[in-house]
């Protein structure tokens, strides 16, 4: 449901200048504010606001700071209808401030299907990304420092490499020139909070991000805190500083990758192009020829490390990749190999 702008009502206006002045833009983050100074004024921006205290602050900050763009300013909203009448009053604090400020509005529902499960966090966050996708190109979204401590946790457990631990990114660009962009990464939650307490202005609590049932809110509320206390110094600022340092590491290798021809005209691997190349560009390589294939690809990490091991080699060998294919290794090329049963199965939806 699309809810245009109207003209600004005085209070909140002057809370949102007030929100700008205690967060200027030198405090936002360096390579959004840069993106946002070059950007073409032909490209509308959208933000995702859930109305917690994250999402309200962006959006009054680029109502504050950006005054050009406040007329085709929009906010997106996605009500994943997991808490009742809660959820309902979430729709209603944002369509009012956002009609306070003449700020498009924009909500969206998750439709759960006939007797599927309540989703969990992966399949929510799906949800809203496509939802976001839909309706803009350019989605400025809430993360702060906090939020980046709490990433990597959580993809520290799971195994991430670079790009997983680099995340999440001030600037991040999808194909067909999607991009997200994620100013408030140099700024503590406390902060953001304390200055909208100094404004006067009130926020949507989340009820659910108390519970324990989501990992995300167990690392926050059980780890961040004790693993602060244990540093005895600002962690959250060190592990920002260590996610842009991860950043700028993937960016090197990924540039390095870019530089080397790596697949061939039927989309193999060039084993000579990887050959005596570091272990972390030949992984980098791999991912690139699986991404590249037209066939559905289905690989464990552990059959992705045996596939790994097998082009550092360089043997003919035969790996499965799902039911529908195997990676095969000849004549100096890893290529991707149909099963018998779907090439009969293709050949009789075509016959």
């Amino acid at each position: 449901m699309k809810t245009p702008g109207a003209t600004p009502a005085p209070a909140l206006a002057a809370s949102a200048v007030r929100i700008g002045a205690l967060i200027p833009r030198s405090r936002l983050h360096p390579a959004v504010v840069a993106w946002a100074e070059a950007a073409s004024r032909r490209v509308s921006w959208a933000v995702g606001f859930s109305g917690g205290p994250d999402s309200l602050a962006l959006l009054l900050l680029l109502w504050a700071h950006w005054p050009e763009r406040r007329r085709t300013l929009r906010a997106l909203h996605f009500d994943h209808r997991l808490r009742g009448v809660e959820s309902t009053e979430d729709v209603r604090f944002c369509r009012k401030v956002c009609r306070a400020l003449g700020i498009t509005f924009i909500t969206g529902k998750w439709i759960r299907p006939k007797g599927a499960a309540i989703p969990g966090e992966a399949q929510a966050r799906e949800a809203r990304l496509a939802f976001f996708q839909e309706h803009a190109r350019v989605v400025w979204l809430g993360q702060q420092q906090d939020d980046i401590a709490e990433s990597m946790l959580m993809r520290l457990a799971r195994g991430s490499g670079l790009g997983g631990l680099a995340a999440p990114r001030p600037v991040q660009r999808f194909a067909r020139g999607r991009i997200h962009l994620r100013p408030l990464l140099t700024l503590k939650k406390a902060e953001i909070v304390a200055a909208l307490r100094d404004a006067g202005i009130a926020w949507r609590e989340d009820s659910s991000n108390a519970a324990g049932m989501f990992f995300r809110n167990r690392i926050r509320h059980e780890v961040i805190p004790s693993w602060i206390a244990a540093a005895q110094r600002d962690a959250l600022a060190g592990a920002a500083r260590s996610r842009a340092l991860l950043a700028e590491d993937e960016e090197a290798l990924e540039g390095w990758l870019d530089e080397i021809d790596i697949l061939d005209a039927k989309r193999g691997l060039r084993l000579a192009a990887v050959e005596g190349k570091p272990r972390a560009i030949v992984r980098r390589a791999l991912h690139r020829w699986l991404q590249a294939q037209r066939q559905r690809v289905d690989i464990s990490s552990q059959a992705f490390e045996a596939l790994l091991v097998a082009v550092e080699a360089g043997k003919p060998t035969r790996h499965s990749l799902g039911a529908e294919c195997f990676g095969v290794i000849r004549e100096g090329s890893l290529r991707v190999v149909r099963t018998r049963k779907t090439r009969r199965n293709f050949q009789r939806r075509t016959n």
